[in-house]
């Protein structure tokens, strides 16, 4: 076997995907047959620096080539040859934010992340004229804010684009972004798969009065699908990325994508009627839509797939922390009574106790905001316990209690989609720590999306992974070949999928404990207030 990927390496019939994730940056390569064959990753903070959440550019390449380097002595250590030719690399990173350029190329101010909330006013008014949802965090809210806050640093920019558009303009020379990266920039349109025209000339006239001196299609990068090709890694790109200058020029680039897409990419849910909830600190529910929704919901961002479906994002801000942290309290029960019990039998022993449980949770409730939750509208949190004397208080039904409302802020989200605008799955894809424990938390989530939940077993692999399948696709896709069926026989035919279908008593049992849920926001918000 290791003879074949000897093969394939040297003859440049790997793939390579990075992707720039908010704590670590990592580099995977794989083998023609779509699996890591090398890996490599470099951790990182961002830095509050004059109240912005940033990462400066020697951060940004000494991650990039140190999880480069890494997973190129992976190759060496492992077949005994240096990576020279490589048949495709592909960029994603976290999405949204603000790096805004001059003429000259330079970096006008510090690049702002996703986590900054700064853009209150843009976003509201951004929303209201487009009648289309614009979160804080989208580039065109940064930008909007930094006109209304009249920052001088506007009237030179020449180039707006994300973190991956960033790095792979500096390794190409080209200034796109593949679609889905794009899509969380500004609105796109369905049809043309580029950025909205209609919305950019309303753009255009709500600043026209402020003389900046270019117009917003002037600054934007090109928007490219899937399959597309991005440019090619030119002799300056090579040596940015590999600093030993062992690689060669002439790669080619697929387009940069945000993490959204690479998560969708590597659980396999791009397809219309599917969709993937990744649960972890934080949770995400995504959809890919049939149709646009009938209206604007705040709670509901939207983007799009690599190849430009239409997608509904459910995000909460908590998920797992507060659950965690109250199995951490039984951790240190076990050892103070001199049992050593290790924490994969600890979660397991607690996770299968919560399918005991009444369907309900026995009356019992509990949020588990650590931070705030913006899909209920709290801007700080307070994690709570809170039962009432007729509550069935057990084990049971405390586990399964603080499994439902780890998916509770994201259910509302996602209620608004499914009862409110009708929307149609077919199946959810679960990934990330809340899974692990076989069965648990799908048949918890199956109750509260009354949807088929399934787990693949690569679930674990990632969003660089996930890259490195858009670089696969766009060099080895057959004429007419959609992403879907790419990734249908050519990535995951073999895989072992687990799916958990819901059962009526669940579901019933998730609604009366989301009425509960609702109800009790009054006593959350009190807790925000006086405590």
């Amino acid at each position: 076997m290791s003879m074949d990927i000897k093969q394939s390496i040297q003859n440049g019939k790997t793939v390579l995907g990075i992707e720039l994730g908010s704590t670590r940056i990592k580099a995977v390569l794989i083998g023609e047959d779509n699996t890591p064959i090398a890996s490599g990753s470099h951790d990182w903070e961002n830095s509050y620096v004059n109240n912005i959440w940033t990462y400066s550019v020697e951060e940004i390449w000494k991650g990039i080539q140190d999880s480069y380097q890494k997973m190129a002595s992976h190759v060496n250590s492992q077949y005994g040859i240096s990576l020279k030719k490589i048949g495709a690399v592909g960029f994603s990173g976290m999405m949204h934010g603000y790096m805004a350029f001059d003429k000259n190329e330079e970096l006008l101010v510090p690049f702002r992340t996703w986590r900054n909330n700064i853009t209150e006013q843009a976003a509201t008014e951004l929303t209201k004229l487009f009648q289309y949802n614009i979160p804080q965090r989208w580039s065109i809210a940064h930008l909007y804010q930094a006109i209304l806050n009249k920052e001088e640093h506007v009237s030179d920019i020449s180039f707006l684009t994300t973190l991956a558009g960033y790095v792979h303009w500096k390794l190409t020379g080209q200034k796109v972004l593949g679609v889905g990266e794009a899509s969380g920039v500004f609105p796109i349109d369905l049809d043309t798969k580029k950025f909205n025209q209609k919305m950019v000339g309303q753009f255009n006239e709500l600043t026209e009065s402020r003389n900046l001196g270019w117009q917003l299609e002037s600054i934007l990068p090109e928007v490219l699908v899937a399959g597309d090709n991005a440019g090619t890694l030119t002799e300056e790109g090579a040596k940015l990325l590999d600093v030993t200058g062992e690689l060669e020029a002439g790669i080619p680039l697929c387009p940069p994508e945000g993490d959204a897409g690479t998560g969708m990419v590597a659980t396999n849910s791009v397809a219309k009627r599917t969709g993937n909830v990744s649960a972890g600190t934080s949770a995400f529910a995504m959809v890919v839509l049939e149709k646009d929704l009938s209206k604007v919901h705040t709670e509901i961002d939207l983007v799009t797939t690599p190849t430009g479906n239409l997608v509904a994002m459910a995000h909460s801000n908590n998920c797992t922390s507060d659950l965690n942290a109250w199995i951490g309290l039984f951790d240190q029960f076990t050892k103070a009574s001199g049992m050593n019990v290790d924490m994969d039998t600890l979660y397991g022993t607690l996770f299968n106790q919560a399918l005991q449980g009444d369907p309900d949770g026995g009356g019992l409730l509990s949020y588990g905001y650590l931070s705030g939750e913006h899909m209920t509208h709290f801007e700080e949190g307070r994690p709570l316990f809170v039962r009432t004397s007729e509550s069935n208080f057990n084990l049971a039904n405390f586990m399964r209690t603080h499994l439902m409302t780890a998916f509770g802020a994201m259910k509302i989200g996602m209620d608004i989609l499914i009862k409110e605008e009708g929307v149609q799955l077919d199946e959810i894809l679960g990934h990330g720590g809340v899974f692990k424990t076989k069965g648990v938390g799908q048949k918890v989530l199956a109750g509260a999306l009354n949807v088929p939940v399934s787990v693949m077993e690569t679930a674990g692999e990632g969003g660089a992974w996930g890259m490195a399948l858009l670089g696969s696709y766009m060099i080895n896709k057959a004429d007419n070949e959609t992403l879907d069926d790419y990734l249908n026989e050519k990535v995951f035919a073999g895989q072992s999928v687990e799916t958990v279908t819901p059962e009526a008593e669940d579901v019933a049992g998730f609604e009366q404990f989301i009425e509960r849920y609702k109800k009790g926001l009054a006593i959350e918000r009190a807790a925000v207030e006086n405590l």
